[in-house]
């Protein structure tokens, strides 16, 4: 397996174009999206797995938790949560979020060109409730704390280098990480009913050790020209960090998020929306909003992790609901690509597609028990379009 070190200066140099793989085509959003039929057309019955996809599909079960992963001596942790790939030579890896408190942490399962599994171990321990993160363009990991003054630690894919905490990007109930390798900023979401959305400036792109962590503001609504207030205290004690910036925004609920094309794409599950933050107009709107479509026939709710395509599409996992996968296209259709059967009690988490994108990895959180020890992760193979 090929090892990376944490900060090369060659990649750091070339990190736009390392981020490119998954870059946006076409014209962003411009009004929120709408339920139609899909690019992949309808759901098909149940596989053996208990998945409905669209025609062309399949899946395959990669991990359990508490089994071992496929002919590995490692044993997959509790509560999947987000997750990421990355390039290994002519193969990738998939990493992995434990969302439980304590004893969190992260995993990756190493796969070849052909998709066979090849290696699984930790790269992260003893951290609280792991939820989602993000990818660095050097090739990183984020794993983002889901507790209150939450930490965010940088890990390596790799599990050759151990991880490092980053207490710059502030201590607060973290979620998502979106890297920005144009602006040079990190996009951060805090999963509180009146948290915040960040963005976090190294002061030296590449290293994270330092830097300077602001929240979004804006007046009042759902769209419009936006500003940023420092934080003039990350570490969040005695006043949160969500309180230290007059005429911050609020948002529901921040879960994943997502960047590609100068926008930064998040989400907010209590009210069930999607936004899209426009890096180079610095103005905000929403891509979806479950209560704008008429009839109460909204296709997708309990809005959670979100990932992109190289199309142009969200996808958006769902945290209940219908245990769906749902695609936002760039001419504004929502509708489902796939739907998890008979495991009401858990959610759809950590999205991410393969170097290739022909390869979708996702999670169960709970699988059928409804219990952290019943995580499943999944892969899904198909006929993506490009």
């Amino acid at each position: 397996m090929e090892r990376r070190s944490f900060l090369r200066g060659a990649v750091i140099g070339a990190s736009a174009a390392a981020f490119g793989g998954t870059l946006w085509r076409g014209a962003a959003l411009a009004d929120p999206a709408q339920p139609g039929t899909g690019p992949y057309g309808p759901l098909g019955p149940s596989d053996a797995n208990g998945i409905r996809l669209p025609e062309g599909f399949t899946s395959r079960v990669v991990a359990r938790t508490g089994e071992q992963v496929g002919s590995t001596s490692y044993t997959w942790h509790r509560a999947p949560d987000g997750g990421a790939c990355y390039a290994d030579g002519s193969g990738w890896i998939y990493v992995s979020n434990s969302e439980v408190n304590p004893s969190g942490g992260a995993s990756a399962i190493a796969f070849s060109a052909t998709g066979a599994i090849t290696g699984a171990y930790r790269i992260l321990s003893s951290t609280r409730q792991n939820c989602a993160g993000g990818k660095t363009p050097w090739n990183t990991w984020l794993s983002c704390e889901e507790v209150s003054r939450g930490y965010v630690y940088e890990t390596d894919p790799w599990g050759v280098q151990a991880a490092v905490r980053r207490p710059a990007m502030g201590r607060f109930k973290h979620e998502a990480a979106a890297a920005d390798p144009v602006r040079k900023v990190i996009y951060l979401t805090e999963d509180v009913g009146n948290g915040c959305f960040y963005r976090f400036t190294p002061d030296t792109w590449g290293d994270l050790s330092s830097g300077t962590l602001e929240a979004l503001r804006m007046g009042s609504g759902t769209s419009g020209p936006v500003t940023w207030g420092e934080v003039y205290d990350p570490d969040g004690s005695p006043t949160a960090t969500r309180y230290q910036v007059s005429g911050a925004k609020q948002f529901s609920g921040g879960e994943g998020c997502y960047y590609a094309d100068d926008t930064c794409w998040f989400t907010t599950k209590g009210d069930n929306r999607v936004w899209q933050y426009d890096a180079a107009a610095q103005t905000i709107e929403l891509a979806y909003d479950d209560s704008l479509v008429p009839g109460g026939s909204a296709p997708l709710t309990g809005v959670d992790n979100v990932t992109g395509a190289t199309s142009g599409d969200l996808f958006v996992a769902e945290d209940g609901g219908n245990m769906e996968i749902c695609v936002i296209t760039p001419d504004e259709v929502v509708a489902p690509f796939l739907r998890i059967m008979g495991q009401s009690g858990s959610e759809i988490t950590g999205p991410a597609f393969s170097p290739d994108g022909s390869r979708l990895y996702l999670s169960s959180q709970r699988g059928t028990s409804g219990s952290s020890y019943g995580g499943i992760t999944y892969e899904v193979t198909g006929p993506f379009r490009s």
